[in-house]
């Protein structure tokens, strides 16, 4: 059974019509583009999504990398599908036409990368860190580091990774034991265990670029005395031809329950005297330089969530409307013709909330997507101002809620197959396992709770905070105006002031007792998500709205906007509510948890 990447509707709903993409080539940096060219850049996109990803997703699932103490081995279809995205250029697309570039909007790439996540989301773990690494030198490397890396990385023949996570540390970059020790000629050499490294060793490319973090000999404790290093898989010849191998070892491949064809690796620097590494920027700012990869990478996680729950969700769809079993309950003749099960309304309640989800973490990520554009090139400063402010609130949300939802998605899908979701003849198993990854790449939930509630919303007098409710305030009274929407306005606008009670209680309780006044920051963020869902919901319902009210409409357009103004009215009935039980617990500040012992579990 074949279904679709995405919907393209939805895509053209979300870029044109929702967030107004096409008025981008108004802005001085896009005057080449044009509707037709994102088009035809998206559709080169699905091309190559489904020519060269989607046909070894299970595949690459199924016989993961191996290593034969030399060399990692990957199946051949995975060389193919880096080749060809390399040779569409769109390892390079966002920069300067002058710097070998696409000079394509982040809104647009980020779609492109939509359908190649949906088609195989482990062999595209490859593409989008090579990316951020590569972004990384262009922001903070020197003149000689750009010019010797960024080559060879926009055309395919070197990749990238993040080597962050060490194997007794996690999460905790604070206390990272990887040192680097300066040498007479400006260059460094790395010590230690870099560990869950995506990418950290392949056969696709000449060389692979390192970007990792380590704390130079004596540098001050803590995030203060982190610095970031290029580290090379081979060090660089003069003519940019991969040189002699640097000291850095693969010492060993893990096996995670999805991302299978993605090598997930453990990588030991300095084993042979020091691994050859050059500092990025200044000595000890390491960390802030490598927010910038983090931050690209938790949107690309986000993404890459939604574009598997949404494919859960048209596989299940497809699966619904062409198995029959079992007759309504209002039919009493057991010969009767059994009735699809799409017609069952626990059924339709299942891919309505995979519908939800799906489409509503997309259109989260494509708004983040606009954000980081308009913070980069929209017209004016204050624009750009108030939309970095966004997305850096956003950022915690745009990563975590996806990964969360987009999961529970997915087991929804296996759920509506019923045993078949359960067998590998169905992809459904495989969309689960790879987005239950999700909640833990680039920070477990916990983390992004913390980061959200305890630094993002109190940021700058709540600057960012009060941008986000200027916006959910201004679809509010648009609408309010519209008889198809106007239901939805005060349940949205009591949630905000919910919203708006707990931020402050808890603002006031972090400063004298911050263990309990976080304790509870991953059900903060959860708050925070469904309200933001909600508002993205209610936007697209007076799109769809509006929309419905255009003369000479075609059924197949009447029927989609229908279908947004149903799942909003889905999601304001059945998970908006949810929102009055996490804001009583966040406000009678429940510390059940925070006060359990060690002992007594």
């Amino acid at each position: 059974m074949n279904t679709p990447l995405l919907n393209e509707r939805d895509i053209a709903f979300l870029l044109y019509e929702l967030l107004d993409t096409g008025r981008l080539p108004d802005r001085e940096r896009y005057r080449e583009h044009s509707r037709e060219v994102f088009d035809a850049t998206l559709q080169t996109a699905r091309t190559i999504a489904e020519k060269y990803f989607a046909n070894h997703n299970a595949k690459g699932d199924a016989n993961e990398p191996t290593f034969d103490g030399a060399q990692v081995q990957l199946i051949p279809e995975t060389k193919a599908a880096w080749d060809a995205f390399a040779g569409a250029g769109f390892l390079a697309a966002g920069y300067d036409y002058e710097e070998g570039g696409l000079q394509l909007p982040e809104v647009i790439l980020r779609t492109a990368m939509a359908y190649i996540n949906a088609a195989n989301i482990s062999t595209t773990g490859y593409l989008f860190l090579s990316i951020g690494a590569a972004n990384l030198i262009h922001a903070f490397g020197s003149e000689a580091q750009k010019a010797r890396y960024l080559p060879p990385m926009r055309e395919g023949r070197f990749a990238g990774t993040m080597a962050m996570t060490e194997p007794a540390q996690g999460s905790a970059l604070a206390d990272i034991r990887t040192y680097a020790v300066e040498q007479p000629d400006g260059t460094y050499r790395l010590f230690g265990q870099k560990m869950f490294i995506s990418g950290g060793d392949q056969s696709l490319t000449e060389n692979i670029v390192h970007m990792v973090l380590a704390r130079i000999k004596g540098a001050p404790v803590g995030v203060k005395g982190i610095s970031l290093f290029i580290c090379p898989k081979f060090l660089v010849n003069e003519d940019g031809s991969p040189g002699a191998r640097n000291d850095v070892a693969l010492a060993g491949l893990l096996h995670k329950m999805g991302w299978r064809n993605t090598t997930s690796t453990v990588l030991s620097f300095g084993e042979q005297g020091g691994a050859v590494a050059y500092l990025v920027g200044e000595a000890h700012k390491g960390l802030g330089y490598m927010f910038q990869m983090m931050n690209e990478a938790r949107i690309a996680v986000g993404l890459g969530a939604a574009a598997l729950a949404y494919q859960g969700f048209n596989y299940s769809l497809a699966y619904a409307r062409q198995r029959p079993q079992g007759r309504l309950p209002s039919s009493k003749d057991p010969l009767s013709k059994q009735v699809n099960i799409i017609a069952h309304a626990d059924v339709k309640r299942m891919l309505l909330a995979q519908k939800a989800y799906a489409e509503g973490s997309l259109a989260l990520c494509l708004y983040a997507s606009s954000l980081f554009e308009d913070q980069s090139t929209a017209p004016d400063s204050e624009t750009r101002r108030r939309a970095a402010l966004l997305l850096d609130l956003l950022t915690p949300v745009v990563k975590s809620w996806p990964s969360k939802y987009g999961t529970k998605a997915n087991e929804l899908a296996i759920q509506v197959l019923g045993g078949s979701g359960y067998i590998r003849e169905y992809p459904v198993e495989q969309y689960y396992r790879d987005n239950r990854l999700n909640p833990i790449h680039e920070g477990a939930e916990a983390i992004h709770g913390i980061d959200l509630l305890g630094r993002k919303v109190g940021m700058q007098q709540m600057a960012g905070y009060s941008a986000f409710r200027e916006n959910v305030a201004a679809t509010i009274r648009e609408a309010a105006g519209l008889e198809a929407t106007a239901g939805f306005t005060a349940p949205l606008e009591a949630a905000m002031t919910r919203l708006d009670e707990v931020t402050r209680h808890l603002l006031g309780v972090i400063p004298a007792n911050p263990d309990l006044g976080l304790a509870n920051a991953t059900v903060y963020l959860d708050l925070f998500g469904r309200i933001t869902l909600a508002w993205l919901w209610l936007w697209q319902a007076v799109t769809a709205a509006e929309g419905l009210n255009q003369p000479g409409l075609p059924q197949a357009d009447h029927d989609f906007y229908q279908g947004k103004l149903h799942t909003t009215r889905y999601f304001f009935q059945w998970e908006l509510p949810e929102t009055d039980v996490m804001a009583d617990l966040l406000s009678r500040l429940e510390a059940t948890p925070l006060e359990m012992q060690d002992a007594w579990f």
